[in-house]
């Protein structure tokens, strides 16, 4: 396939717009630049896939636990979808704020990390919990692969 160009020798303003900001010739950066993290390695963003999966094996783990709960206290399959998504936001606020990491993310190799270097906490834990629990704020990143719960809570997720 042709690159088609305008006139005046550079691509066509669609070309750019549909490419996105590196197909016009700006330079983003890599992913974590501009926070001051390394390339690769340890405290470098984490990439996509190992985010999903963790949050694929906390999900999974919740699941268990209520499942493993659910008989004793005769939970209906409507309320053991809420208490999993419960226990899901607690376990997440808590081993996030007080570790960094839940049992997925230290099973992947990733770990939360508070921007200006101190412990994340309880109160931007919780934050950051609410805001994925909706969904769609952990579904917008920006190019630092920051969702809107990371850049709320002012943190971001980083190799181990």
């Amino acid at each position: 396939m042709v690159a088609m160009s305008s006139a005046k020798g550079g691509p066509r303003w669609t070309q750019t717009w549909l490419g996105g900001a590196s197909s016009a010739g700006v330079d983003l950066g890599r992913p974590g630049e501009r926070m001051g993290f390394p390339e690769s390695g340890s405290g470098a963003v984490a990439p996509y896939g190992r985010r999903l999966v963790a949050l694929f094996i906390d999900w999974g783990l919740s699941l268990l636990v209520v499942s493993l709960l659910a008989r004793p206290f005769g939970w209906d399959p409507a309320e053991r979808s809420t208490w999993t998504l419960v226990a899901f936001a607690v376990q997440a606020w808590l081993l996030t704020a007080f570790v960094g990491v839940t049992i997925g993310k230290r099973l992947c190799g990733i770990r939360v990390v508070r921007l200006d270097g101190r412990p994340v906490g309880l109160g931007w834990a919780l934050a950051r919990t609410l805001l994925l629990v909706l969904v769609l704020p952990a579904l917008i990143w920006d190019r630092d692969y920051r969702g809107l719960h990371d850049r709320a809570s002012n943190t971001a997720v980083v190799n181990l």
